[in-house]
């Protein structure tokens, strides 16, 4: 099958071509022709399958076979930089039919609002709007969705995890009855459903490969202790086989002391944390996918927030506690068919999270060996009772990372 089986609008079409783009992934494969029959859908589909196509192709053609003199489409996502990504897709393939769109969400300035107002009272074609602000726009009577006739939530089940759900819920009240709903979600947690069936009529269900990594995502574990965590991102980094790598660690002061640790010994690093303007995030993500910037560090917000293509490397120098986070976060690497890997770093805390991973993925995850010279080093303070001690004397919790000392249960097993 090849997008020239779709029966594109002509300029459609060509906006499809220039992309690059010619043979549909499976999602867009199975999800196309449902929704260009008016139907609607709830489609589960893991991260880089290309589930943003799926839905934005055959709501563009619909789009493209009329008069452009309303807002037509509303795309929801869960945060301001998938809202932007969206939107610079939907003017890629959309650049000769003519469509208009415009990403709404909050954050920046007056000078951003005023921008955003002026659009929606241009009567643009498609809003990619962050639930927050676009409840702004509606309450404040300069949005009006009289004929409006697709909705779109993408990445529902972030949305829900964010508390967003009755903001869903508002503004559905603000909607036409009769439209085209579609809803994409990574996974598939029953609030998903009861969301789904709360506003969805008699969809049609597709589920691609739910909770799997891409087959060409080279997984890889080490069983570390804190302080051999930075020298093993220090020793992977040095290799020249990796240019684009996202490190993602559990908590924002993390990525931050990691950040001047790699700003020491002179390695080309960001840190993308929600401390920054959004000015700034926005120029860190824009050179990162113009591969100006080899290395990115974050928490999960940028695992569900990226979209960049030729990503080699993922590093988890924290496990996530949520398996299906681990997804996420190793989904940025091996998109489209290419290949990359996943390293993530486990500490005796962690062997109950990978654990959990692994009965996830349906499959253990290859175990590596440290370098001789990080085995050597040794902890600030010996993560279990180990008889025969060295003699050294007793130290306080480590807190080179803020952590507050661990509690005792669930220690795991020793690797």
């Amino acid at each position: 099958m090849t997008f020239q089986d779709f029966n594109f609008n002509e300029q459609l079409f060509e906006g499809v071509e220039s992309m690059g783009f010619t043979t549909p992934t499976p999602i867009q494969a199975m999800a196309i022709p449902t929704i260009m029959e008016g139907r609607d859908l709830i489609a589960c589909a893991q991260t880089g399958t290309g589930k943003t196509g799926a839905y934005l192709l055959p709501v563009l053609n619909a789009i493209s076979q009329g008069n452009k003199h309303h807002t037509y489409a509303l795309v929801l996502a869960p945060t301001r930089e998938l809202a932007q990504q969206i939107d610079q897709q939907i003017e890629g393939l959309a650049y000769f039919t003519g469509i208009s769109s415009i990403a709404v969400f909050g954050g920046g300035d007056g000078i951003v609002y005023e921008q955003q107002r002026r659009g929606i009272q241009n009567n643009v074609n498609i809003i990619v709007a962050t639930p927050g602000r676009l409840i702004a726009h509606l309450t404040s009577g300069v949005l009006k969705l009289n004929h409006l006739t697709h909705l779109v939530l993408d990445e529902a089940d972030r949305m829900l995890d964010m508390g967003f759900s009755d903001d869903i819920m508002r503004i559905i009240s603000y909607l036409p009855k009769e439209r085209q709903t579609l809803l994409f979600s990574a996974t598939m947690p029953g609030r998903i459903r009861s969301l789904a069936k709360a506003i969805l009529k008699e969809p049609e269900q597709i589920n691609i490969a739910i909770s799997q990594p891409a087959v060409g995502i080279d997984q890889q574990v080490y069983r570390v202790h804190d302080q051999q965590k930075t020298p093993l991102v220090q020793h992977i980094l040095k290799d020249a086989v990796f240019t684009s790598i996202i490190i993602f660690a559990s908590r924002k002061e993390i990525v931050k002391a990691l950040y001047k640790e790699l700003k020491a010994i002179k390695i080309k690093a960001m840190a993308f944390h929600s401390d920054l303007e959004q000015k700034e995030r926005e120029e860190i993500l824009l050179q990162f996918k113009n591969k100006l910037l080899p290395v990115i560090i974050g928490t999960d917000a940028l695992s569900r927030g990226i979209d960049v293509e030729g990503i080699d490397l993922v590093i988890n120098y924290d496990v996530p506690g949520d398996p299906e986070d681990y997804i996420h976060r190793i989904g940025r690497t091996a998109r489209a068919a290419t290949t990359g890997t996943a390293i993530t770093f486990v500490n005796h805390r962690d062997e109950r999270k990978l654990k959990n991973i692994e009965k996830l993925i349906e499959k253990p995850i290859k175990l590596m060996t440290l370098p001789d010279e990080l085995a050597a080093i040794q902890p600030l303070k010996p993560e279990q009772p180990q008889s025969g001690g060295s003699g050294d004397k007793k130290r306080k919790p480590n807190r080179r990372w803020g952590k507050k000392k661990p509690r005792q249960q669930n220690t795991g097993n020793q690797g």
